[in-house]
């Protein structure tokens, strides 16, 4: 399925150096004095007493590539030296439509009680509509008197029947179509060849592949990439909210979701610059053992890790795009800003590669969650507390003075900023499909819904979980088992 025509460029953006500062970037770009003094006439035009509001989205994020530096993303970096960064961050519902309906509603929704499938989304337990939304934090921040926006590429939120009513619920919903559906005209055999090697090659592969390159056409010029038109978008949004401040907005980007068809200079950042072979853009969802083998696949692998950190330094790159929009408009010291991402990726990890629902260690159910409040309060910090994604909306409703709905479970996070201590939260648990986990100082905990596949790792004598002990301690993998049971109450088993 395809969203309305993308916006026409005037410029061509130039490549991000991570040596850049914000200003040398508006140089690049050749922003003239007269531009930038009308658009300071512009944020001047209408002040409000109540912050403003960014909710940044980053679909398949690892925290690893976004806190280390396993990817460079300065502008990320910027915001984390700007604002509190939460190293301990499991969203309690994956994967891509649970963890957002935790992420807007400011619910647990983990476990997916009552779950069936829906027209028009994947099939799969947690893939629901919001029940209502006027539940959600932004539709509380609208009848407080915001002007809300949402800008997205997510085909689930974008197009879906199932999620018309939440479009409806902001002023303006801008969506782009072409991650999933729409043409897949105009590619080439050579070029399908360049991005499906022959360990990924099926029919499936090819057609994904073949659309996605069709209605993206970027691994040549970036500004048609996905990311570039979703926060292209937002900027428009924001345009258009800072005349009707005080706004909240959320920036919903699809990528660095696979596939990964980058430009080349970015993937030369990662891998070797003289590798000539195929690109496997999209991995499987499956043991590296099932379909890479010997020193092909070792290639393939490394490849595959270079194009994924290459697709979030992009990302990156865009996203630095809208921040300096929002820095001209002299909106940094008026808003708050929040940056989140909805679960990771296995990039050979554990000898897995993409996400798999009953596997869940770190490299896929830890995202990084940064909130920067525009006074400036523990910029640069970090806290180890449990935060979790239903935490997002009861922080920025109580940032904004908003009175936090009675149904919201999450944590308002904003105390760590007024130097005041949230509820203990002494276990991180949530879950996948039909699976669940649950996170100590000292235990990691997942295992199958249904019982038993328990999987046990002490992280004090074993930080990178490779030492499974559920057979050793089955006292211990029972108690933690246990704690799931009493916050959550039986867990459902759906077939799918």
């Amino acid at each position: 399925m395809s969203g309305a025509a993308p916006f026409s460029s005037r410029i061509t953006l130039p490549p991000v150096r991570a040596t850049d500062t914000r200003r040398q970037f508006l140089r690049r770009m050749g922003a003239s004095a007269a531009a930038l003094a009308g658009l300071e006439e512009l944020a001047y035009a209408q002040r409000a007493d109540r912050p403003n509001v960014v909710v940044i989205v980053v679909d398949t994020l690892r925290a690893d590539h976004a806190y280390g530096r396993r990817a460079r993303t300065p502008h990320i970096d910027a915001l984390a030296r700007r604002g509190l960064s939460f190293t301990r961050c499991y969203p309690e519902a994956m994967p891509t439509i649970p963890a957002r309906r935790s992420i807007l509603t400011g619910r647990r929704v983990f476990p997916f009680r009552g779950w069936h499938p829906y027209h028009g989304l994947i099939a799969e337990p947690g893939w629901a509509p919001i029940a209502n939304v006027h539940t959600t934090f932004t539709s509380a921040l609208r009848r407080a008197g915001y002007w809300t926006g949402y800008a997205t590429d997510n085909v689930n939120l974008g197009f879906s029947r199932t999620y018309a009513p939440f479009r409806r619920s902001f002023n303006r919903f801008a969506r782009r179509g072409g991650q999933i559906g729409g043409t897949a005209a105009g590619v080439s055999e050579g070029q399908l060849q360049h991005w499906v090697p022959a360990p990924l090659d099926s029919p499936d592969m090819r057609d994904r592949i073949r659309r996605y390159l069709a209605n993206g056409r970027y691994a040549h010029d970036e500004t048609h990439s996905f990311a570039a038109r979703v926060f292209r978008d937002a900027t428009r949004l924001l345009e258009a909210g800072a005349a009707q401040r005080p706004f909240a907005l959320v920036v919903d980007t699809y990528e660095p979701h696979e596939p990964w068809t980058p430009p080349r200079r970015y993937i030369d950042m990662y891998g070797d610059p003289d590798y000539r072979g195929p690109e496997p853009a999209r991995p499987l969802y499956a043991p590296v053992s099932r379909y890479l083998h010997g020193r092909e696949g070792e290639v393939l692998l490394d490849r595959m890790r270079a194009l994924y950190a290459a697709e979030v330094t992009m990302t990156d790159r865009w996203l630095g795009v809208f921040l300096d929009r929002l820095h001209e408009l002299g909106l940094e010291r008026e808003t708050v800003i929040v940056l989140v991402s909805d679960h990771g990726f296995y990039l050979g990890d554990y000898g897995l590669t993409g996400k798999i629902s009953t596997s869940l260690h770190p490299a896929l159910i830890r995202v990084p969650l940064i909130v920067v409040d525009p006074a400036g309060r523990r910029a640069g910090g970090t806290s180890d507390y449990f935060a979790s994604t239903h935490d997002v909306g009861p922080t920025i409703l109580s940032m904004c003075g908003v009175p936090v709905p009675r149904g919201m479970e999450g944590v308002d996070l904003s105390r760590l900023l007024q130097g005041r201590r949230p509820p203990p939260r002494h276990y991180a648990w949530g879950g996948y499909g039909n699976s669940f986990f649950v996170r100590s100082d000292r235990w990691a905990l997942f295992g199958a819904n249904r019982g038993g596949g328990l999987h046990l790792f002490d992280r004090r004598r074993d930080p990178g979980e490779g030492h499974d002990l559920a057979s050793r301690h089955p006292g211990k993998a029972a108690e933690l088992r246990a704690v799931v049971g009493r916050r959550a109450g039986p867990l459902p088993t759906f077939p799918y």
